[in-house]
């Protein structure tokens, strides 16, 4: 299925050989001046149209694509069938995904405040930005040229964001600074109130001030309904390039170095301290006051409860090293299994 121009519309048509330049690859076959208009699935992409392989188990549907152009591998070019040039590049995906940018741009701001916006008259709107319906911009906020505030979303009194920053519908930001193109997506929470309260000997739970901040670097990424608590006495922090996914949750005090990625579900305590270029995968779970080092990957619904050395694999709940978890399992395994009779 083709993108849908109801949702995705189109930009300009690239020929093969921009299309190639712009991949990162180099065209096999075809016309260089033939153009493409738009993307689509190895199996359901139409003439005038580019896919990609990245995933050998596909590459079956190399030899029935309608696809004008594949921009793939160099080892599965000889397999499209004849009339289909190849775009060939060592990265596939990424070369896939500019193409994909410049044939379905995303749509820019259109300038202007909505008439039904709240927008306080101290606050400093950039050139160029969009602010929805029923959008709320508080006191002394500064939002950078060629925004977008979408609507419902909610931006508390001093919260700075940089240029082309895209805030979805219904998010809240506060106590916030953030870099240039920063996203946040539908229903995001930046610095709301962290989790932090004394206990009285009556036992009843008093509130421990959060009066730090949250600190977003350019081009953090923050899932649909993520949320990040502002610091306790430091600031929560999001280095440069970080992607959230959806529902992630990050405690106060947090730092997360450049470039991490955190899959759904991923909740990280408080006051723990994570490396630049850190994977976590879906549904694992860090405890506080611990660090991550960098380019450490933490394998899906892993219970983390000790620091991790940069570079680690590690897996399981509690988790292990990926592979002392592995050969642990395969004993375990091994122990369920029923003897052979002689």
């Amino acid at each position: 299925m083709t993108a849908d121009p109801r949702f995705h519309p189109p930009g300009p048509p690239l020929s093969l050989a921009d299309a190639a330049a712009l991949a990162g690859g180099a065209l096999r076959g075809g016309d260089p001046l033939a153009r493409i208009a738009g993307v689509g699935p190895l199996a359901g992409a139409m003439p005038g149209e580019v896919s990609f392989l990245d995933n050998r188990r596909y590459a079956g549907q190399l030899a029935t694509t309608r696809a004008t152009a594949v921009v793939l591998a160099e080892e599965f070019a000889a397999k499209l069938p004849e009339g289909v040039a190849a775009i060939v590049t060592a990265q596939p995906y990424l070369g896939f995904a500019r193409l994909a940018a410049a044939l379905h741009p995303r749509p820019g701001p259109r300038p202007g405040i909505h008439a039904s916006a709240v927008v306080d008259p101290t606050a400093l709107i950039g050139e160029g930005c969009e602010i929805g319906p029923l959008a709320v911009i508080g006191a002394g906020a500064e939002i950078g040229a060629g925004s977008i505030i979408g609507p419902h979303a909610v931006l508390g009194d001093g919260v700075v964001l940089g240029e082309g920053c895209r805030i979805g519908a219904h998010a809240t930001i506060s106590h916030c600074i953030a870099g240039r193109r920063v996203v946040l997506h539908p229903g995001a929470r930046v610095g709301q109130e962290g989790f932090g309260f004394a206990v009285t000997p009556e036992g009843r739970f008093e509130t421990m001030p959060q009066l730090g901040r949250v600190i977003l670097g350019d081009f953090v990424e923050v899932g649909a309904n993520a949320c990040i608590d502002r610091g306790s006495q430091a600031d929560t922090v999001l280095g440069a390039g970080t992607r959230l996914d959806n529902l992630v949750q990050i405690g106060h005090n947090v730092r997360l170095g450049r470039g991490c990625v955190v899959v759904a579900q991923v909740g990280i305590s408080g006051s723990t301290t994570v490396g630049d270029g850190v994977q976590l995968g879906g549904q694992a779970g860090i405890t506080g006051h611990l660090t991550i080092g960098d380019r450490a990957r933490i394998g899906a619904q892993a219970g983390v409860m000790g620091d991790v050395p940069a570079g680690s694999d590690v897996v399981g709940s509690p988790a292990w090293p990926a592979k002392d978890a592995l050969r642990a399992f395969a004993a375990l395994r091994r122990l369920g299994q029923k003897p052979s009779r002689g």
